[in-house]
């Protein structure tokens, strides 16, 4: 079987082809194409299908990540939305809630008032209302939805949410609503807040419900361009679609629930470092996948992905209640620019250079001192060996601006580019603390596993920030994020409100939730024509103690809900609270908000990586100055380029030195031992002081 991997990101696509039954993989990176991010991924298939010397409709399998929905998120480039609610609750996604990002500041932004996903005008109101059991006490006014979805048409939005109270409970009025919609506007994107998301808490549901309908058009409309473009290019291979909680979709289901896409190309990248870990033997990782654009950072433990804590989940700033994988993006890439700001604060990013013109480095017309074009003046990077010599970079354009930033300093190039690169992985560093040091998590115990284009040029700075002596370098660090597609099974999720309380619930009720969505998930299966042998069913719920207002996910064991069954699951809540916040309270009753089914459908993956061999000796091409700041004082050091897949297994070397391959280039500091294992990934620690 031939599986592909497509990663879309800012500056680079980039693909991994693999035969699954015989362990080959070639790997190809290609220039984004954000205009239009369909082309990018045309251009790199054929490409990768050339070097691979396969036809295209060889492929079995497409697994793709995409940034669509995340992007449009970020840029606040989605539909022109509009909003079907109750009488007297059109500002529910005005008002929010009383907590604020930031507690003490009566100047901080708050997104769903300052840029909201759905203007006021477009947000209409119906009678009709639902009391907390689902119980109706008003009928809905069919004639009065009509004519709000006449009234959104005329306004010219492209897509509508219906989001009424208490449809988590019973969404017969949504249902109804939508229909009344879609019948009226055939051509606009409709979806409902049960549908996306139901659960209690009327704000975050609306605000994940107006996310999906604000993205929906644009990621329905590049999901049906790209699988068009397959299809004219030969591949007749299934499309599958990496979702936020790390499983893979159909796009089908995508089109349906496209908020599920929000993180879909960031979490490949963990995915794929996790793998990579697994087989490395380090179970314990902080992943950092630094790209043109961005860091994407998140936790591995024991093996398995950390998920987001539904009270801070958010996308852009808007709260998001959808199953996550914890990540934290920061804007730190190869292409973040460095400048004075306007009190004259050297500062590196968020501001990109993108992929065009990207960094002046490039060649392409940038003007803009990057990191890239630090890294460069700094010798970090081979001229002409940049991506495997297929580019070669213009030093004196990167000299040049790094020199006109150094001016107004009153700095000289090399303390420039050494500072651009010290503030840039002091971000990192911040943002890697506080998804560990501020969750009572020592990132000491982790090693920090570095990839994407940028990634093993920074990671053992970043790495020495934080006290962390191992870091593990993928074998392919710029394609681990396509990599971690092939990687994933096929995933998709269901959830009921429960409301149970301790020593006052009904078990068979519970078990028939649970009965429910596992019912439910197996007709979607069944529908991807997935084998019930391979079909696997994880139990979960969201658990509080009474009175509480923030919920922890827990575990729940197969089989009959008894007695002594949960019992488990209480022991396991104390547990996990006790680990979360220093204490638990056992003698308070606990409360089962929420009952979840997570669905696995296994598919064809990638299996172990081969057996690194290496050279008998380092193979180097080439030498250079390169510039470090090693106790506080910036030294110039010459510097070894060696070919890293010449490197020898399990021999040990030490920086500093240029580790040289397509995909990315690793630089090891001095003060740091290096050797490649039997998997090929490089494996550096810091030497003790």
């Amino acid at each position: 079987m031939i599986a592909l991997g497509v990663d879309v990101g800012g500056t680079f696509t980039d693909l991994v082809l693999a035969d699954l039954a015989h362990g080959a993989v070639t790997i190809h990176k290609t220039p984004s194409t954000p205009a239009n991010p369909s082309l990018g991924v045309v251009t790199g298939i054929r490409d990768i299908c050339k070097l691979a010397r396969i036809e295209p409709g060889k492929i079995d399998s497409v697994f793709h990540g995409t940034t669509v929905g995340t992007n449009a998120m970020l840029v606040h480039s989605g539909a022109v939305t509009g909003m079907i609610t109750n009488d007297g609750f059109r500002d529910i996604l005005h008002i929010g809630r009383h907590q604020r990002p930031q507690h003490y500041s009566i100047m901080q932004d708050l997104p769903w008032q300052s840029r909201p996903l759905i203007k006021r005008r477009h947000r209409l109101t119906v009678a009709g209302r639902m009391d907390a059991a689902g119980t109706e006490l008003t009928p809905l006014d069919e004639d009065a939805v009509a004519m709000a979805a006449r009234d959104l048409g005329a306004a010219g939005v492209e897509a509508i949410l219906v989001g009424f109270l208490f449809s988590y409970v019973n969404p017969i009025h949504e249902r109804r609503a939508a229909a009344i919609v879609r019948a009226i506007l055939p051509d606009v994107f409709v979806t409902t807040s049960a549908d996306v998301s139901p659960q209690f808490r009327e704000f975050e549901r609306f605000t994940t419900g107006a996310m999906s309908a604000f993205i929906g058009p644009k990621v329905r409309r590049y999901i049906s361009e790209l699988q068009g473009e397959l299809l004219k290019m030969g591949v007749r291979g299934e499309l599958r679609v990496m979702t936020s909680s790390g499983g893979l979709a159909t796009p089908e289901m995508i089109s349906e629930r496209p908020a599920t896409t929000l993180l879909s190309g960031l979490v490949a990248g963990v995915r794929g470092g996790a793998w990579v870990g697994s087989h490395a033997g380090a179970d314990r990782l902080i992943t950092l996948d630094i790209g043109g654009t961005s860091a994407d950072i998140g936790i591995v433990r024991d093996g398995r992905l950390t998920e987001a804590d539904a009270r801070s989940a958010s996308i852009a700033g808007f709260p998001v209640m959808l199953p996550m994988i914890d990540i934290h993006t920061i804007g730190a890439g190869g292409g973040s620019i460095a400048y004075l700001d306007r009190g004259q604060a050297f500062r590196v990013g968020p501001e990109s250079a993108g992929a065009d013109p990207g960094p002046a480095a490039y060649g392409r017309g940038g003007d803009q001192p990057t990191v890239t074009d630090a890294n460069l003046v700094l010798g970090r990077l081979a001229p002409h060996n940049f991506l495997g010599g297929q580019m070669t970079l213009d030093v004196d354009a990167a000299t040049r601006v790094i020199g006109i930033l150094a001016a107004a300093l009153g700095r000289t190039p090399n303390e420039t580019a050494e500072g651009a690169l010290t503030v840039l992985n002091s971000n990192m560093a911040n943002a890697i603390r506080s998804r560990t040091v501020q969750k009572g998590i020592d990132p000491r115990d982790f090693t920090l596993c570095g990839f994407g284009g940028a990634g093993p040029l920074h990671a053992a700075e970043v790495a020495g920030m934080l006290n962390v002596r191992h870091v593990l370098i993928p074998p392919y660090p710029g394609i681990t994020s396509a990599l971690g597609l092939l990687t994933a099974d096929l995933e998709y999720h269901a959830l009921r409100t429960a409301f149970a309380v301790k020593g006052a619930l009904d078990t068979g009720r519970l078990q028939g939730l649970f009965a429910d969505m596992e019912q439910e998930l197996s007709a979607i299966f069944a529908k991807d024509r997935v084998q019930p042998e391979k079909v696997s069913m994880l139990r979960q719920g969201d658990l509080r103690y009474v009175g509480q207002g923030y919920e922890l996910k827990i575990d729940f064991p197969a089989g009959p809900i008894t007695e002594a069954s949960l019992e488990q699951v209480w022991h396991a809540f104390h547990a996990r609270h006790r680990e979360e916040y220093g204490h638990a309270f056992e003698a308070s009753p606990i409360e089962i908000v929420t009952v979840k089914v997570r669905g696995i459908g296994e598919v064809d993956k990638l299996g172990p990586p081969s057996a690194f061999i290496g050279e008998a000796e380092a193979r180097q091409i080439g030498a250079g100055q390169c510039v470090f700041r090693v106790n506080d004082v910036l030294q110039s050091y010459d510097t070894p380029y060696f070919d890293r897949m010449s490197l020898p297994v399990d021999r040990d070397f030490h920086g500093p030195a240029i580790l040289l391959q397509t995909d990315s280039t690793t630089v090891v500091p001095p003060g740091w031992t290096y050797h490649a294992d039997r998997f090929g990934n490089v494996r550096m620690t810091r030497d003790q002081a």
